[in-house]
């Protein structure tokens, strides 16, 4: 039986026994926001700022979590201390927008839904890997227009993701980087992306979520005295960087060390990769930006 604990319809179930409608609009149109965190030593990474996305996203598709951020965060920690995996925790929770009422399509009149899965870490390429790095393709797939799905909110529509992960597997790469309308770097499939040239780390400002794991080494720069930026970043930026790495939650900082076959300098993780790396397992292990679950579940 795989570890882990899941919150749905109420209750607190096995994963296994956790089931969605199929007629749940989540299930059959992608009408679905969430958010993803982590549990390291104890403590759930930036909570509070999570619980403000989550419901940012929710506004953002016109949906109503049914639990207010106490209610939530009491939940997540509740279903991490079940999953028994408070020092090494993947933390998911989204709300779909239900069922449909009889004989109509209007959205407004379902019920939405809250649920939340705990399980233990999951690195976004495996553990190896994601410390060593990956070789990235770059996908002739466009990123979906903000215009259409705004991508400041955590959704459920990977249409496109989905696809551009098939154009690198077929070239036999780790993952894929798409590009806006634009031509401009956009993100990967669950992760934003960095370039550094020059000794200046430099990631998207638009057309990409604005992660949370992004908005971590921004603030490591300034704690390590890392120049950064925050604007267009065009594709080859990416080809030709001295180094890259990818930030998600599934792993923090992880090194991109080729583009589409070609190392970046030497093919290993650079210097300012390996230091941002470093620093934020460093603070993690700390409890950096950390709510203490114990602490959680006593209120």
């Amino acid at each position: 039986m795989v570890a882990g604990c899941v919150h749905i319809n109420g209750e607190f179930v096995e994963l296994e026994d956790a089931k969605i409608s199929i007629f749940d609009t989540g299930f059959l149109h992608s009408d679905v926001v969430y958010d993803v965190t982590t549990a390291w030593q104890g403590y759930i990474f930036k909570l509070d700022e999570h619980l403000e996305r989550f419901a940012a996203s929710c506004a953002g598709f016109r949906l109503k979590n049914p639990y207010s951020d106490a209610e939530t965060a009491n939940i997540l920690a509740e279903t991490t201390r079940r999953a028994e995996c408070e020092d090494g925790a993947f933390i998911h929770m989204h709300v779909t927008r239900g069922e449909y009422a009889e004989n109509s399509r209007d959205p407004r009149l379902c019920e939405n839904q809250f649920a939340c899965y705990v399980v233990p870490f999951v690195w976004l390429w495996g553990e190896e890997k994601s410390k060593a790095g990956i070789n990235i393709h770059m996908a002739g797939i466009e990123r979906i227009s903000s215009k259409a799905v705004d991508a400041r909110f955590k959704n459920f529509h990977w249409g496109d993701l989905i696809q551009a992960q098939y154009e690198a597997y077929e070239n036999e790469r780790d993952d894929a980087a798409l590009c806006a309308a634009d031509g401009s770097l956009a993100e990967g499939p669950g992760f934003n992306i960095w370039v550094v040239k020059d000794g200046v780390c430099a990631t998207p400002d638009k057309n990409c979520l604005l992660g949370m794991s992004r908005k971590s080494v921004i603030e490591l720069c300034g704690m390590e005295n890392i120049p950064f930026e925050l604007r267009t970043v065009h594709p080859d930026e990416l080809r030709n960087a001295d180094e890259a790495f990818a930030t998600s939650s599934a792993g923090g900082v992880m090194p991109i060390t080729r583009v589409d076959d070609k190392p970046l300098g030497n093919g290993a993780p650079g210097i300012l990769t390996s230091q941002l790396f470093d620093s934020y397992w460093r603070q993690r292990e700390a409890g950096w930006c950390g709510t203490k679950i114990t602490d959680i579940l006593d209120s």
